[in-house]
């Protein structure tokens, strides 16, 4: 190992803990740093939510000098920044939606090696003049990000990525590092062939993103479907993703009449309107955007809680793309995906004008696709096994099948033989729609005229809903055992077929089951000893700091960092900053509002605080408040409550916040079993207290606050009510 290995390792600890409140890496990203402190190239494919960013923001802030971070959007190199920011880090962009000041602020800044990450798009970077000074600029790493545009093979080629090969040229003693989320082995291989990388490192984290259920259904009744799963995720923020422009604004149109929070977005509106749109998604004035695949790349807003497809999206590349927004916080979220066999044509037609080696490989992503919407194997498991991986476990957990919210008819083989038979008698000349209402035995004039009628497969499932006996068509399909040719769709059985009319294969059909949904594995273990009310009122305290700042909630505090304050409650700044996602300046920033509305509403609520899990991550397990005897610093201020000293005097003299101190009274109280409020409550306000507390009971602190006409401060009910608690204790003892 090299001689500075550890000094590098511990730099990078201290790095995350500083500024992102870390205290532990996410798998590969220490190998993904470890690459760019070395100066080795690489290509690290991380799912959505997996960290990327983050592989290249630690390095930076462990070394002076400039890492450049090549972004295909303003909005996503806006967002970054302004949470870069909001940790500490020195960071800015340079785009076309800045002002000349604005653009040579940040030139100086350059030059006065004030800045750790400088972001820009493309374009901007291969012009001779921004090259030529960047080359001054003490550039000691590139970091691509969104790298899938890179490669023609990719599912959001971009030409002007193909020019990022000058890097190497630009700057040939440097790393240039390429990140992407989702990339098959084809297109690594053409991402390092263009960006002429030597020797780079590869790294290839696992596809599977566990905290997403995915839920697939035919889509029968969209709206009614789409409502579903709104009311499931009541004040949460989703994506719908519908394919064409007018399903956009017919969807967004019908919800927002239905009273839902929702916003369209598709390449039709303005500039202005999709801009305008898009930042009230952002920045949760809105819950819901309704949208094309034209919105979401880039879009790194961690919080979102659904993704729903109101159509099947056109190749499981783009479905593992849209979907993985959701989630990116690691917390649990749904995605649900509504499919007709016609999305199928509608693809058709509009890759239709594609070369034909393209519009051959879309129709093969197309199928995948389609049997990924019919098919019965674990969902997770089709999607990384698309991607060249495994999944060991035996079932996810989280996707309809394994959940169990399916189930497979009794008897598939025969009803398989009687559908294929009826593809035969039909001469494998008709469609999907067409041969399942021969099989239902409908009286259709066309049917009627074609003699169909007369078949001995006419109403051979009379018994069957139709929609079943439609879905069993495709999901056939998706098994192989029939197919779909030419223009219209017509079904034709496979040899696989033909082996099943034999009965010498069976094939696996759904049916839906008729009953509630079963909760993933991913969603009971993030609300775990989570107080939901306490994190509604934390959602709003951030949501007034975002607009106090013009910046997205997620990037004040994200929704995982807003759980772990409401399941351990801390009551001081030490145990604030023991929260997974409390850097020191967010502490700095924000930690005595947020403690202090803690604080309010535990006291309200007589809930205990400093809730410390017994699996703590072991770098905070050392600050941990030990709930069997009290720390060194309660120590201290145990001593000076028990010399009359007030909150202030305390919070002085230790040179604490306050809402620390209150703390450590709170556990004096608690520790000492103390009866007599008077050292911090007035005698008058004090039985002021008493004799609301003898109306409306212990139980509460709001009845008390509420009877007190809220003239009386929450920490004095506190104090007297706590007070009288332990002398009810006291007095119910047997030994009293």
């Amino acid at each position: 190992m090299p001689a500075n290995s550890n000094k590098i390792a511990t730099s990078l600890n201290e790095v995350l803990r500083q500024y992102w409140g870390y205290d532990s890496f996410m798998p590969l990203q220490e190998r993904a740093m470890n690459c760019v402190l070395a100066g080795r190239d690489s290509v690290v494919v991380l799912p959505t939510g997996g960290g990327k960013s983050l592989c290249f923001q630690a390095p930076a802030m462990c070394r002076d000098g400039l890492a450049l971070v090549i972004s295909p959007l303003i909005a996503l190199m806006k967002d970054q920044v302004d949470a870069l920011r909001a940790c500490g880090v020195a960071a800015a962009c340079i785009n076309s939606s800045l002002t000349y000041d604005q653009r040579r602020k940040v030139a100086d800044d350059i030059r006065a090696r004030r800045l750790r990450l400088l972001y820009m798009a493309p374009e901007r970077l291969l012009a001779d003049s921004t090259l030529a000074f960047l080359k001054e600029s003490q550039v000691w790493f590139v970091a691509i990000d969104e790298a899938h545009c890179i490669s023609a093979w990719g599912h959001d080629f971009r030409p002007e990525y193909r020019e990022l090969r000058i890097l190497k040229e630009a700057f040939p003693n440097i790393g240039v590092h390429a990140y992407t989320a989702t990339a098959t082995p084809r297109v690594r291989d053409d991402i390092v062939g263009q960006l002429g990388l030597t020797d780079a490192d590869v790294l290839i984290g696992s596809f599977d993103r566990p905290n997403l259920i995915y839920r697939v259904e035919r889509r029968h009744n969209r709206l009614q479907q789409i409502c579903e799963v709104l009311e499931r995720h009541r004040g949460d923020s989703g994506i719908i993703y519908c394919i064409r422009r007018t399903d956009v604004d017919d969807t967004a149109a019908a919800l927002a009449e239905l009273g839902y929070r929702v916003t369209p977005y598709h390449a039709g509106m303005s500039n202005d309107d999709r801009q305008r749109n898009q930042e009230a998604f952002l920045e949760e004035k809105v819950d819901t955007i309704v949208a094309t695949v034209a919105f979401g790349m880039g879009i790194d807003k961690s919080n979102v809680r659904y993704v729903i497809h109101a159509g099947m999206p056109k190749s499981l590349e783009h479905y593992q793309q849209e979907s993985g927004r959701a989630g990116r916080d690691g917390l649990e979220a749904e995605c649900c995906l509504f499919y007709s066999g016609s999305d199928f044509m509608v693809w058709k037609r509009i890759l239709s004008d594609s070369d034909p080696e393209a519009y051959e490989s879309s129709l093969q992503s197309l199928g995948a696709m389609n049997t990924f919407c019919t098919g019965v194997v674990c969902r997770h498991r089709v999607l990384v096994g698309h991607f060249g991986q495994r999944l060991d476990a035996e079932t996810c957990k989280a996707c309809d099948v394994c959940l169990d919210q399916l189930d497979l008819v009794e008897e598939p083989l025969m009803i398989g033989q009687k559908i294929l038979s009826c593809v035969i008698r039909l001469k494998e000349q008709f469609g999907g729609d067409y041969t399942a209402k021969v099989l239902k035995g409908s009286q259709e004039q066309r049917i009627l005229q074609n003699r169909h009628n007369q078949l001995s497969t006419w109403g051979i499932l009379s018994d069957e809903n139709q929609r079943s006996i439609r879905d069993w068509i495709e999901q056939l399909v998706g098994q192989n055992f029939a197919r779909k040719f030419g223009e219209y769709s017509v079904l034709q059985v496979t040899p696989q077929g033909r082996r099943l009319l034999r009965g010498e294969v069976t094939p696996r059909l759904l049916k839906p089951k008729a009953k509630g949904q079963s909760e993933s594995a991913a969603a009971t273990d993030s609300w775990e000893g989570v107080d939901h009310e306490l994190f509604e009122v934390l959602r709003a305290l951030r949501r007034e700091k975002a607009d106090a700042q013009n910046v997205p909630p997620y990037v004040v505090f994200g929704d995982a960092a807003l759980r772990g304050m409401a399941r351990s409650r801390p009551s001081s700044l030490d145990g604030f900053l023991e929260v997974r996602g409390v850097g020191e300046k967010k502490c700095a920033d924000y930690g005595e509002e947020f403690v202090q509305c803690i604080t309010e509403h535990c006291c309200e609520h007589q809930l205990p605080m400093d809730m410390w899990p017994m699996q703590q991550p072991p770098a905070a397990k050392s600050k941990t408040r030990r709930q069997t005897g009290p720390n060194e610093s309660e120590v201290r201020a145990f001593a000076l409550f028990r010399q009359g000293c007030s909150l202030n005097e305390v919070t002085e003299t230790m040179g604490r916040a306050v809402s620390t101190t209150r703390g450590y009274l709170t556990r004096f109280l608690e520790c000492e079993k103390i009866c007599d409020p008077s050292p911090w409550v007035d005698e008058a306000t004090a039985k002021r207290i008493e004799d609301a507390a003898n109306q409306v009971g212990l139980v509460r602190l709001k009845p008390i606050f509420d009877l007190l006409d809220a003239t009386v401060p929450y920490d004095d009910i506190y104090i007297v009510v706590g007070c009288l608690r332990n002398i009810a204790a006291h007095d119910s003892s047997p030994t009293s």
